[in-house]
């Protein structure tokens, strides 16, 4: 295949390489765009190059704790992407240093740079006087990039689900060996789960034009779930059974104590608090048409995904017979 022309648009992709990256750059490299991802190990980016054309994908080595090289990212782009959010603190990753101040980095670095689209991925539930640090800093960022970038558009998504999820991954590899999934605070929390592949979209679009600058955007799948009907779901597709086990808030606040020591972090402390609040779009944001139908999106349904990618965790893997579900 040949190269894209160099009048192509070209599209700086803050945390491409992640889960939800990968998505974003396919979305940009089918429109023809030239990408520039922006990451800390350039050299583990290989992974997008099949996504676009010869010479339409590039990394760039970039860190949102150091400026001039989020001034070297952006320069000579049409639009600025940031994707860059992390579940957990860890060492110099902390929650203000990646969703407060890096935001607020990229959107000086892109307005300098002349970037004429600037697109934020935040979350749903994002509270600036909030006293979870996860929500307090992606509430900082989404300031932090209007502020330079009055015109950028922010996403809010519900928790993304594709097949390199953390959440319903994590807890069908749990399945595996445990014979009870633990449901905090009861289960009762409600979520509107999102597909990887229509927030790309969604973003692509933003990169596009075709959505309304400087907006906040809140962005759900077709159904809400508590997380109990959550994990249901998940057993029936990996066709097994186990006890959920409601644990009270109490008891989840040690093991979210714990679990910050624990590698890998399975459980934190702001994670159990944010699991006390419902992820779902705002009717205000149904209402404005601020949502992946307003955006033109139709959003995938769990049920259609999920099956392709949690397969691999039922007793024999993707050779299980299959039944009606």
């Amino acid at each position: 295949m040949d190269a894209p022309p160099s009048t192509a648009k070209l599209v700086t992709i803050f945390g491409g390489s992640g889960f939800v990256g990968r998505y974003v750059v396919q979305a940009l490299a089918k429109r023809g765009y030239r990408v520039r991802v922006a990451v800390r190990r350039p050299d583990l980016a290989g992974h997008l190059q099949p996504l676009g054309m010869v010479g339409q994908i590039k990394p760039i080595q970039a860190n949102l704790r150091y400026r001039w090289s989020i001034d070297r990212a952006v320069e000579g782009a049409d639009a600025v992407v940031n994707l860059v959010g992390i579940l957990a603190e860890g060492g110099r990753q902390t929650f203000d240093a990646v969703q407060a101040f890096g935001p607020r980095a990229i959107g000086e670095a892109a307005r300098a740079a002349g970037a004429s689209d600037v697109v934020h991925l935040s979350a749903i539930g994002a509270d600036r006087p909030s006293t979870i640090g996860y929500m307090r800093s992606k509430a900082e960022g989404e300031a932090g990039i209007l502020e330079s970038c009055p015109d950028a558009v922010i996403f809010r998504p519900s928790i993304v689900f594709g097949p390199e999820d953390q959440f319903f991954n994590r807890f069908a590899a749990m399945a595996r060996l445990s014979p009870m999934l633990p449901l905090i605070g009861g289960g009762k929390t409600k979520f509107q789960p999102v597909f990887a592949g229509d927030v790309g979209e969604a973003v692509a679009l933003a990169v596009d034009g075709k959505a309304r600058a400087g907006t906040v955007y809140e962005l759900g799948g077709p159904e809400v779930l508590t997380f109990k009907a959550c994990l249901e779901l998940m057993l029936e597709i990996t066709r097994r059974s186990r006890v959920l086990m409601p644990i009270p808030w109490s008891m989840a606040r040690i093991m979210g104590r714990f679990g910050e020591f624990a590698p890998g972090q399975p459980l934190t402390r702001d994670q159990v608090r944010m699991l006390r609040f419902d992820n779902v779009v705002s009717e205000e944001a149904e209402r404005d048409g601020r949502t992946l139908a307003g955006l033109g999106v139709d959003p995938t349904s769990l049920e259609v995904v999920l099956p392709t990618y949690l397969d691999r965790f039922r007793q024999q893997g993707e050779f299980t017979p299959m039944r009606a579900m």
